[in-house]
């Protein structure tokens, strides 16, 4: 076992258990912290795969903008110090039925398609990848962007009316 290989599984295992932790804990503010180290994580991942700028986007958007969106966010609807209740049993059940349902889905379709190791060179070039991305013609990813663009819009929206106050009556006064 090379070191390439151990610091894979370290960086594998660091994604994985923020990741859990993200999940399971009830402090929210705890929540997106572990999120922003599960994000590292995979940001780690790419350098390891020599996907520089893929990691860079990584830290950037994800642990730059998303996470602060989110720490922005708690901060903004005061909940920083308040304890998420627990989900009720049926809710938990009702989960994990979705998320096997999810996980099969996933395998079935990943399974069939078998991997092999590739001989190709992969261009991972800020040319190549901006090329692909802007490209609606030969599989490019320009429809994929714009909505996902959308959909980030909508959460900056809907986190704005989520921070908003409802004014009381006596606050109009």
């Amino acid at each position: 076992m090379n070191i390439e290989t151990v610091v894979f599984y370290l960086l594998s295992g660091m994604t994985l258990a923020f990741g859990a932790l993200t999940v399971t804990t009830r402090h929210i503010f705890r929540a997106a912290i572990y999120l922003l180290f599960a994000l590292i994580g995979v940001a780690g991942i790419y350098l390891l795969m020599e996907m520089n700028f893929m990691a860079a986007l990584q830290v950037v958007i994800y642990v730059g903008g998303i996470v602060v969106l989110i720490i922005f966010s708690i901060f903004l609807t005061h909940q920083v110090g308040e304890k998420v209740s627990l989900p009720s049993t049926k809710k938990v059940a009702q989960s994990a039925v979705v998320a096997l349902a999810g996980l099969a889905l996933v395998l079935s379709v990943l399974i069939p398609l078998g991997f092999e190791k590739s001989s190709a060179e992969c261009d991972s070039s800020v040319k190549s990848i901006g090329m692909q991305l802007l490209d609606y013609k030969n599989y490019g990813y320009v429809l994929p962007f714009e909505v996902i663009s959308v959909f980030l819009l909508a959460a900056l929206v809907g986190s704005i009316v989520i921070a908003m106050k409802d004014k009381t009556p006596e606050e109009n006064k």
